[in-house]
């Protein structure tokens, strides 16, 4: 009887087959973590806008609270009050970490009030929560990930 080299095929098919489950229990961990990761910077960016809404309505009193283009600017950055070079050029544009946001001030002038959101790119991928904050700095979440509402929906706990 001749001496059997290397692998049955019923062998290297278990071998796929334990890869495949191991996988299949992997991937959903991975995207979870992926979406809470991202959640957790949109509330760390909702953070930093409230900051520089606060920060360029005292530096620039005449105008109050302003948008989000306002706070940020191109690199290099000169400060003004169309470009307060508060924010990073990635949150300044719009985009970041799988969330959109959007600032507006209203009031004015000058300017009273804003209101800060951020919204998944797409809820269930890249996020599950929208969040939002206005000039009381307390940030709020809608479970559904569409816009938020700072006179209905929850406080961020």
């Amino acid at each position: 009887m001749r001496k059997q080299k290397g692998f049955s095929l019923i062998e290297l098919l278990i071998v796929v087959a334990i890869i495949l489950i191991i996988a299949a229990i992997a991937i959903p961990n991975l995207l979870r973590a992926r979406i809470s990761a991202n959640e957790s910077s949109a509330v760390g960016s909702i953070r930093t806008i409230n900051t520089s809404e606060v920060s360029y309505a005292t530096s620039f009193p005449q105008i109050g609270f302003t948008t989000l283009a306002r706070l940020g600017g191109a690199v290099p950055c000169t400060a003004s009050s169309t470009t307060a070079c508060l924010l990073d050029q990635v949150l300044g544009a719009g985009n970041k970490s799988g969330y959109t946001f959007t600032a507006v001030a209203a009031g004015g002038p000058p300017a009273v009030t804003y209101l800060a959101v951020g919204v998944p790119v797409t809820v269930g991928t890249t996020g599950q929560r929208g969040f939002c904050s206005d000039q009381s700095g307390v940030i709020r979440f809608n479970a559904a990930g569409t816009g938020c509402d700072t006179t209905v929906d929850p406080p961020l706990q």
